[in-house]
């Protein structure tokens, strides 16, 4: 237990100290929504909808955490330590795997919980921003959303050779999801063609599972976006465990 604490006391300060991290998993959300705040204020997001834009919006903005630690951040860093061979290093010691991998998802949870607890407070101060579902259901979404996703930043860093393979990796993963997922360009206004297949990118699944459980509005088929995100969480995580190089 000192082990992981130590660890997760050096690998943080690390990372806050590179900033790349704060500034996109933290400050560049907050950014963004004032932004939207400044171009849509209150203004309700569609005739008879009942909700403003931006409790429209809160689930998209809360996944510009989770992209940016879970499919560039965290990939990065541990492809990064493997080779500058300081995976190497921490081989001999007792550090295992495991223990490595949770350290760094933890650390990109911690960011994920910031950029929670500073975007929502902000939206309801200064736009009136309210949660119309539950905060049990919503915080279960989220948490569930930032799992799936860091799941899948654990299997690329545990299995990428080195930084410039799972910075290719990253980019694919990472700009499609961003872009295509809702997080950007809502979902709604995507041909029915692309929201076939993007329906299965599990930030797209976590959008539409938060957005529904912020605003109090029922899902058709809520199982679907649970079941695709526990299951791609088991399986990313088995492979980044069971395939993981030191070297």
């Amino acid at each position: 237990m000192r082990s992981f604490t130590v660890l997760l006391k050096n690998e943080l300060k690390l990372n806050i100290r590179n900033m790349n991290m704060v500034i996109f998993a933290v400050i560049l959300p907050l950014v963004v929504l004032v932004i939207l705040g400044f171009l849509y204020g209150t203004s309700p997001a569609s005739e008879g909808a009942g909700f403003t834009f931006l409790e429209q919006s809160i689930g998209a903005l809360c996944t510009i955490s989770i992209c940016a630690g879970g499919l560039m951040g965290l990939p990065l860093v541990v492809s990064e330590y493997r080779e500058r061979k300081i995976l190497k290093r921490f081989k001999v010691t007792p550090i295992s795997p495991v223990m490595l991998l949770t350290v760094e998802f933890l650390i990109y949870v911690i960011y994920s919980v910031i950029s929670l607890a500073t975007i929502i407070p902000v939206a309801m101060m200064f736009w009136k921003v309210e949660i119309h579902g539950s905060w049990i259901a919503f915080v279960g979404s989220w948490l569930l959303t930032t799992v799936s996703t860091l799941s899948i930043g654990m299997m690329v860093g545990g299995i990428a050779q080195n930084a410039k393979t799972a910075s290719v990796i990253a980019c694919i993963l990472y700009f499609p999801m961003l872009i295509f997922s809702g997080a950007t360009l809502p979902f709604e206004v995507m041909p029915k063609g692309m929201q076939t297949v993007v329906q299965f990118f599990p930030i797209t699944q976590g959008i539409q599972l938060m957005k529904s459980t912020f605003l109090g509005t029922p899902l058709s088929n809520a199982w679907l976006p649970v079941f695709v995100m526990l299951a791609i969480t088991i399986i990313c995580s088995g492979v980044a465990i069971k395939c993981f190089k030191w070297e």
